[in-house]
């Protein structure tokens, strides 16, 4: 007899608990002791001849970290991982042990990188790490734990004699100029010594075991934390052309013309990694798998939409509300006639305006056809919107499209001809994986039509505070912040995770 609200929540906490470091190296690392001991990563075998070495950076390889200590063992020689600054006591604070090193650990932790900008403690880092793998021999094994969130902050190592600073000014010019987040990810991997598979080629001819927690839609390798295990796609000449492109071939500082005119031009060839290997061990698809199978148990057809949600946040939030009146004219036996034509036509044209990646509508639709109204429904998706700020006021993504769903939802509901909204309990939920939405200690937000019109009869301006930016004080002084999502540091992060729950009344 749970709420629709306490079935989200714990759909949501399963789907995070999978991709808490713990549980997800556990589930994808063995280490096989007897005859000549191997590293088992999901089925395939990594002879251990002779050492073994970790290094690791981002936000959740401390914990990763801890749970291959754990792993591992004896057999492990030393390690370094570069974490941001403050986190260890964050999560001794959060009484998050299982997160933290042993006290007589092999792995050194260094912290760095303040506001996930580049510094000189991450700088330090990024040196010890690439020393330790300039080190290594043939026999060694390198295990390398990437978490996307910060990765690349905490691995700043401009190729000599380019320095940290010169290398911040030039992203720095960039990005006042406009460059967009990808071409700065270029210039930046093209001057890195560890970033765009750099690292892996340092730690040539030991053997490379990446284990990834990816933050980005469609986990592609080379752009997780800047990709310093896998090959690059890009070379000199694309960091050139950017460069042109804004006008600043003029400017540069004369390390970084030196570097760039005796980089090679052509990207590194496949081949030049055959030592190394790239597992993804973590990611939004993982952690939503995990939700529909809790779904399913809890007795709701259920349905993952997608893992690559994207796009203003405003707009995404239109594409939930006519996917949820779809569901309701579905439930009142009304899918088929000239509204559900009108709703699917609607949706279509959102998700052609928001061009999400791998998103096949017309199949999910599809898969809609034969669902009555004898169970409840959940829809699942995941991935990151982005927020244009207007306001001055206090919030997050997450709780901010939760707001903007619950408020869509109110208006349709008082123009709707069939009443079919009316019919359905609704509840809406948005969360970051990591715990945090914004600057908040939220994680995100649930929401409902019911939500909103207690909120506007008791003379709340919704639309105001959407306009301020402010979903955050909204939630919070609303009904005590009962429908706050809060979580407390998980830990771990893959993007954003949403869940629909829908039950006719």
């Amino acid at each position: 007899s749970m709420s629709l609200r306490e079935h989200a929540l714990s759909l949501f906490r399963c789907a995070v608990g999978t991709v808490q470091p713990a549980p997800m190296l556990k589930r994808a690392v063995k280490l096989q002791r007897d005859g000549c001991p191997q590293l088992l990563v999901k089925g395939r075998a990594f002879p251990v001849k002779r050492d073994l070495y970790l290094v690791g950076f981002g936000k959740a390889v401390l914990g990763m970290a801890a749970a291959a200590e754990e792993i591992l063992g004896d057999h492990l020689v030393r390690g370094i991982i570069s974490v941001p600054l403050g986190i260890q006591e964050s999560l001794q604070r959060a009484g998050m042990q299982e997160m933290l090193l042993k006290p007589h650990s092999k792995i050194q932790v260094i912290e760095g990188a303040k506001n996930n900008l580049p510094d000189p403690e991450a700088l330090k880092g990024a040196v010890a790490i690439q020393e330790l793998a300039e080190s290594l021999t043939a026999d060694d094994l390198l295990l390398v734990l990437v978490s996307g969130r910060g990765g690349s902050a905490l691995l700043p190592a401009p190729i000599p004699p380019i320095l940290l600073e010169e290398k911040e000014k030039l992203t720095k010019m960039l990005a006042s100029q406009g460059a967009a987040i990808q071409e700065l990810n270029v210039v930046r991997k093209t001057l890195s010594l560890l970033k765009g598979g750099g690292l892996a080629r340092l730690a040539y001819p030991a053997q490379v075991v990446s284990l990834i927690l990816s933050d980005v839609i469609g986990d592609p390798l080379d752009i997780i934390a800047s990709g310093p295990t896998a090959a690059s796609s890009h070379s000199a000449q694309d960091c050139l052309q950017i460069l042109t492109k804004y006008n600043l071939l003029h400017n540069l500082p004369k390390s970084v013309a030196t570097v760039l005119s005796s980089s090679p031009t052509k990207p590194t060839a496949p081949e030049d990694y055959s030592h190394v290997c790239n597992i993804i061990i973590g990611s939004n698809t993982l952690a939503l798998d995990e939700a529909k199978r809790q779904a399913e148990g809890l007795g709701y057809t259920t349905l993952i939409l997608s893992t690559a949600i994207c796009g203003e946040v405003s707009r995404v939030a239109m594409l939930y509300c006519q996917l949820i009146q779809l569901l309701c004219l579905g439930f009142a036996g009304l899918r088929e006639g000239p509204l559900g034509d009108q709703v699917r036509g609607n949706l279509l044209q959102l998700v052609a305006e928001l061009e999400i990646p791998g998103l096949n509508l017309a199949e999910f639709l599809q898969a809609l056809q034969g669902l009555g109204p004898e169970r409840p429904i959940c829809i699942l998706a995941g991935g990151e919107t982005t927020v244009q700020l207007q306001g001055s006021g206090k919030g997050g993504r997450n709780q901010e499209l939760a707001l903007r769903v619950g408020l869509g939802l109110h208006r349709a509901q008082a123009t709707e001809v069939s009443g079919s909204l009316g019919r359905c309990k609704i509840v809406f939920l948005s969360g970051g994986t990591d715990g945090q939405d914004g600057p908040t200690e939220a994680a995100g937000a649930f929401c409902s039509p019911e939500l909103v019109d207690e909120a506007l009869q008791q003379g709340f301006d919704v639309e105001a505070v959407l306009s301020n930016n402010d979903s955050y004080t909204f939630f919070s002084q609303f009904q005590g912040g009962h429908h706050l999502l809060v979580t407390g540091l998980t830990g771990t992060n893959v993007m954003d995770i949403q869940a629909i729950l829908i039950r006719a009344t």
